[in-house]
């Protein structure tokens, strides 16, 4: 990996001061990847596109962190056929003392979650598939140089994964995850998108799959994506019995373009295949909507607002290893906005009908402008109040003067 991004996103940068990067060699391979969010809970293991890498999943990270489960987001290292790949991840698992996983995987990312969950079953619990395929012969066809790809100079492999993203007139939402991804694809180097393209053009397919359709959920957008309809279409055909879960648009990148809706249908999924969140072991976030706070300890860390409770907790109480520092705080408000959300996902399953959650930026908006309203109605009493007081005053010196005279 070379330099970070130039331009980024504030909530990015909030990011990057919260969570920390690790890197690891294994074997021959350098793993670089994000992990937060209570150890206990079996993690949601995020694998990109050939553009993206571990970065691009931080608005997953930082959301369902805070709600008590564990994301983990990686790069894809340098594997130069799909049997390397699989041995090279089930390496990264043994070493982070991983055993049972729940994939995310888009584009590229998917299609080689399918294989490892195809080769090695017993490790994963379930699949969330976006934008993906089964095959790779379509990529091998169009790309004859593919047998070069390995000497090729970067400039042209960057040209070329490029050329796959949309760069006409979008929305807004779209276009600032199209810039987001270019960026990180400019700290990729020679040798990592040569990997992954020879990934993609490898004349390969997903076998039979021993886990059940009902633990697999398709996530795709319906406006414009690099995947070709044809594909995605073979990917249901696949699953027949898998949870659909459609964004109305969101382009090839909706894990940064609708991170909400995105979320939210990670939540429900890990929800039904029996992943139970642990918001408990998040210090700083109410157990219930009581408001109430976490008995767990704060490994040793005290906040200014509850540093008066933390010393008349018991010294007995055990440590928990799982504990790490909330990315932000989060509202008792936003847990009924959460139960909310996920009743509208539930009812868009159940029906086949598409619904489009509100986002929490408007529950927040709503919230603030009921704040500033109270508090021009208060600076309007006060004003009133200070008025009332000067007449009084007044009225009180011209008495007192008219009984001097």
């Amino acid at each position: 990996m070379k330099g970070g991004v130039l331009s980024a996103p504030g909530d990015y940068i909030y990011f990057k001061s919260q969570v920390p990067l690790h890197k690891i060699p294994i074997g021959s391979k350098q793993w670089r990847y994000y992990d937060f969010g209570p150890k206990v809970v079996p993690p949601l293991i995020c694998l990109p596109g050939i553009a993206g890498t571990a970065d691009v999943y931080y608005k997953q990270i930082m959301s369902l962190s805070m709600k008590g489960y564990r994301v983990i987001s990686v790069d894809i290292p340098r594997a130069w056929n799909n049997h390397e790949w699989i041995q090279a991840f089930e390496k990264f698992l043994d070493a982070i003392d991983v055993h049972h996983i729940h994939l995310y995987g888009t584009a590229l990312g998917g299609f080689l979650a399918q294989l490892f969950a195809q080769h090695r079953p017993r490790r994963v619990r379930s699949l969330v598939l976006s934008n993906t395929f089964v095959e790779t012969t379509s990529f091998s066809a169009s790309m004859p140089w593919a047998r070069i790809v390995g000497w090729a100079p970067a400039f042209i492999l960057k040209r070329h994964v490029l050329s796959g993203i949309r760069d006409s007139p979008q929305e807004p939402f779209i276009a600032d995850s199209v810039d987001f991804v270019v960026s990180q694809v400019e700290t990729l180097e020679r040798e990592d998108l040569a990997s992954r393209l020879t990934l993609t053009a490898d004349a390969a397919s997903v076998g039979p799959l021993l886990l059940p359709d009902s633990s697999i959920t398709l996530m795709d957008t319906n406006d414009y994506c690099a995947t070709p309809l044809s594909l995605k279409d073979q990917v249901c055909e696949r699953y027949p019995g898998a949870r659909r879960a459609y964004l109305k648009s969101g382009g090839d990148f909706p894990f940064l373009s609708r991170p909400d809706e995105v979320n939210l249908h990670l939540q429900l999924h890990l929800r039904r295949v029996g992943v139970e969140a642990r918001p408990d072991l998040i210090p700083g976030v109410p157990k219930d909507d009581s408001g109430g706070s976490s008995k767990e300890p704060n490994n040793g860390r005290k906040d200014a607002d509850d540093s008066s409770e933390n010393d008349k907790r018991d010294s007995e109480t055990p440590p928990t290893e799982s504990a790490e520092p909330p990315l932000a705080p989060e509202a008792t408000g936003s847990h009924d906005l959460d139960n909310q959300l996920l009743k509208m996902a539930k009812l868009s399953n159940d029906t086949g009908e598409s619904v489009t959650p509100p986002s929490e930026n408007s529950f927040f908006r709503d919230k603030q402008n009921l704040l500033v309203s109270r508090a021009i109605l208060n600076i309007t009493c006060e004003i009133f109040i200070l008025n009332m007081l000067s007449l009084y005053l007044g009225n009180c010196t011209l008495t007192e003067n008219v009984a001097a005279m």
